[in-house]
């Protein structure tokens, strides 16, 4: 008896100890590695990763050796630890010689010796291997992609229009979908450039917020690098970071597209491994439901604790494309299900995941927009993935997302899956502040004109910004917000400023200051996340003119990229040479190499444009 409580205590103990691991293996090129062995050493317990290279695999505690291998690399050991993410660099690649595995007559209990999913009936070498996670049909290259019309702010007078007002934008789906095309050798569409999500793509170096409210306000003032005679006036705002084990509780539904739009690679198998990113991150505490549509929608995963991982990713693994798209029915059914789940004070949230063709019921821009409207209302949060490309609809999930309390990103590889899922998922997953409006006065004395550079779906009316009834964007927890204004002062010829002719009834000239000291106020006004009544802030702008910090050379630097993809009226002599040089010089930390990145995208960018 009392060697059976041994036993047993043993085992628990393991148990305890269990948990899922998961990473991405790559070459020594950076490139993914489909079909790699994963095997809990000691063990015929394992895995392979799949088309994108991601793995899965649950370990029975942090003294457990995972090895990797493949064909035509050096097998890694690697001991798991305390992480939970372990990527890998596979090396020492080498010129393969042929060999031929003869099949026919091997016995079937040899074939499931080895207790994971490896294909028998191949020619053992890489490319044979890789071979498994091409598509087996023809690319379609008819696009059908869908975007919003962008027309850029232009310069507005100070004298004519003081304010200047808008929501703030989170969303940085922009940035990843312009990487996606230009990595494939094309330069993006004008409409698929928008400027403010490149900026916010990327995190500043501002100070934590102190007081009592969620975020600090960062301002600076400097020459602008496309035109001298213009100033640039930044505007950074940072979300106070909240520690994961401090995060409320909760409950999150899983709506995804498994429509036959979704069976590309680069669709569905991408989403089933981005999620399994999602769930390794949550907690005991976490509840995590799914809804997934095709021609109808369904529940496959009632409401399931954090902990337990397997039960949602064998759920997740279960799941095919196929039939039409009834994005709306999968809407209306999450948003029931997160209802019915309802945790007060805790994460409410509907993460959909899809390219965005919808196809059945209700699936025009309006109709959705009415939809998600309604259901904004219910306090429940919205994130929005997108996948994929050729029939992708940018413009209907930019719609559901600023409608929707709710951010959006576009997910292109599973790097992108886990910044968004995982290094950033305090920022995707959790709101801190709601309804976010910036409201921006000019002084006349020293401000001629400006104009906002992006942001061109998020204008408000001067008016919106004192209506706590109109919706704004929202604020995550670490995230950090940019805007930039492009100023032209008081005594600066310009061609963007325009007369007009001297009114009738009232002066054109309004100017009732003649103080130069200050250059603009900006006031903010944000709601709690289960709030309804907003809170004002107001910060002064000195007129200072500084040397740019690393902070604005940055965001300069991006912006700067942004109008060059555009063609934009407003980038002067802006070449993609000033760009890179800007960017070098203000790289800085760069712990996940993003801003190098961004470097190599605008040199490949430079590159086309030289051939067009």
């Amino acid at each position: 008896m009392k060697n059976l409580i041994v036993i047993c205590s043993i085992l628990l103990a393991l148990n305890v100890n269990a948990r899922y691991v998961n990473g991405t293996v790559y070459d020594e090129n950076g490139q993914t590695l489909a079909g790699v062995n994963v095997v809990i050493k000691g063990t015929t317990t394992g895995t392979t990763t799949d088309l994108n290279g991601f793995y899965s695999i649950e370990v029975p505690g942090e003294k457990t050796v995972l090895v990797f291998s493949f064909v035509g690399f050096e097998t890694q050991e690697i001991q798991v630890g305390a992480r939970k993410i372990i990527d890998v660099t596979m090396g020492g690649a080498t010129e393969l010689q042929e060999v031929v595995v003869p099949v026919t007559g091997k016995p079937e209990r040899e074939k499931k010796a080895l207790g994971y999913n490896i294909s028998h009936d191949m020619a053992a070498s890489g490319a044979a291997m890789r071979s498994m996670y091409q598509p087996a049909y023809e690319v379609d290259y008819h696009n059908t992609e869908e975007y919003s019309t962008i027309r850029e702010n232009g310069f507005r007078k100070v004298l004519d229009h003081a304010l200047s007002t808008f929501s703030i934008d989170v969303d940085a789906a922009s940035y990843s979908n312009m990487r996606r095309f230009i990595n494939n050798g094309q330069l993006p569409p004008k409409d698929a450039v928008r400027i403010e999500e490149m900026i916010n793509y990327f995190n500043y170096e501002y100070e934590n917020p102190t007081g009592k409210d969620p975020f600090s306000i960062n301002t600076e003032v400097s020459r602008a690098p496309w035109n001298e005679k213009h100033l640039i006036a930044q505007i950074g705002l940072q979300g106070k970071k909240i520690d994961l084990d401090d995060l409320p509780a909760s409950n999150i539904v899983f709506l995804l597209d498994v429509s036959g739009s979704m069976s590309a690679p680069n669709k569905l198998p991408l989403l089933k491994s981005a999620f399994k990113l999602l769930v390794n991150e949550l907690r005991p505490q976490d509840k995590v439901s799914i809804v997934v549509y095709a021609g109808a929608a369904g529940v496959v995963l009632q409401p399931t604790d954090g902990n337990d991982k397997k039960k949602i990713m064998d759920a997740l693994d279960q799941l095919q494309a196929g039939g039409s798209t009834a994005g709306g029915a999968g809407i209306q059914l999450a948003y029931k299900l997160a209802k019915e789940q309802f945790v007060k004070g805790g994460n409410n949230r509907v993460v959909l995941a899809t390219d965005g063709d919808f196809n059945v019921g209700a699936s025009s821009n309006a109709e959705m927009e009415r939809l998600i409207e309604e259901k904004r209302k219910e306090g429940v949060f919205l994130t929005v993935l997108g996948f994929g490309m050729g029939n992708y609809k940018d413009s209907k999930m930019e719609t559901l997302a600023d409608k929707g309390n709710g951010n959006y990103a576009y997910i292109d590889n599973m790097k992108e899956a886990k910044k968004v899922l995982v290094n950033e998922f305090g920022g995707t997953m959790f709101t801190i502040a709601k309804d976010v409006k910036i409201q921006v006065e000019f002084n006349p004395s020293v401000v001629q004109a400006y104009r906002l550079i992006g942001y061109e779906n998020r204008m408000l009316n001067d008016e919106d910004f004192n209506d706590d009834k109109k919706d704004a964007g929202e604020l995550g927890s670490g995230h950090t917000v940019t805007a930039l204004y492009e100023i032209i002062p008081v005594g600066v010829e310009s061609e963007f400023v325009k007369d007009i002719d001297p009114l009738k009834y009232q002066s054109n000239n309004q100017q009732t200051t003649t103080s130069t000291d200050e250059l603009l106020t900006v006031k903010f006004r944000y709601k709690e996340p289960d709030g309804d009544t907003s809170k004002l802030i107001t910060q002064v702008v000195q007129n200072e003119i500084g040397k740019s910090s690393a902070n604005l050379d940055w965001s300069m630097a991006v912006a700067g990229f942004g109008m060059l993809l555009r063609d934009s009226e407003f980038k002067g002599d802006l070449s993609y040479e000033d760009v890179l040089s800007l960017a070098k010089s203000a790289k800085g930390k760069d712990a996940f190499g993003y801003r190098a990145e961004f470097i190599e995208l605008v040199d490949l960018a430079s590159a086309m444009n030289t051939r067009q």
